[in-house]
């Protein structure tokens, strides 16, 4: 193939997954910079590799990806012993439209998920986000983490367990 079909292949099938892609990033790293580094990146390697893209699921594909790259912006940050840096909040978009009440609701709920995902270990963080935020199946999962899907099951199990006894304790406290 040529590379203008590869581009407009490449944009078709992949730049959709694109926001999925920020996404995983933005909660693996808790850093909407470093995510956006680390997603362009990613990208980069897509592009890549795109000519050994033997179809299936891009968003899955592009989302190991990514997923790997993510290690490797932790690791380094591990290596150049960085100063961890706090979650910054991430915020959802409010439309004005919207009662004001209600908005104020989703805008707490919204902060509150965000500081109960940001208390998990990042293994059981990532498959929260691709299967409930991302909504991907177990297999897919699996297949960006690189775990078996009873892995995939017991993490998720973990992380639900987890989020219920922050919910919990934030309750109780």
């Amino acid at each position: 193939m040529d590379d203008a079909r590869d581009s407009a292949a490449f944009a078709r099938v992949i730049l959709p997954h694109l926001d999925a892609a920020y996404n995983l990033a933005r909660w693996l790293l808790r850093d909407g910079d470093v995510a956006q580094d680390v997603v362009h990146d990613a990208m980069l390697r897509a592009m890549t590799y795109f000519a050994g893209y033997r179809g299936g699921d891009a968003r899955a594909w592009l989302m190991q990806i990514v997923r790997t790259t993510a290690y490797d912006r932790m690791a380094k940050r591990r290596d150049s012993r960085e100063v961890p840096i706090e979650p910054e909040p991430v915020h959802e978009p409010v439309d004005p439209a919207d009662d004001p009440e209600d908005a104020l609701v989703r805008v707490q709920a919204h902060d509150t998920l965000a500081k109960a995902l940001d208390a998990l270990p990042v293994e059981l963080r990532e498959c929260v986000v691709l299967r409930e935020l991302e909504e991907m199946s177990y297999r897919d999962i699996a297949r960006v983490t690189g775990v078996p899907i009873g892995t995939v099951m017991s993490r998720l199990w973990r992380a639900r367990r987890e989020l219920l006894r922050w919910g919990q304790a934030r309750c109780a406290g």
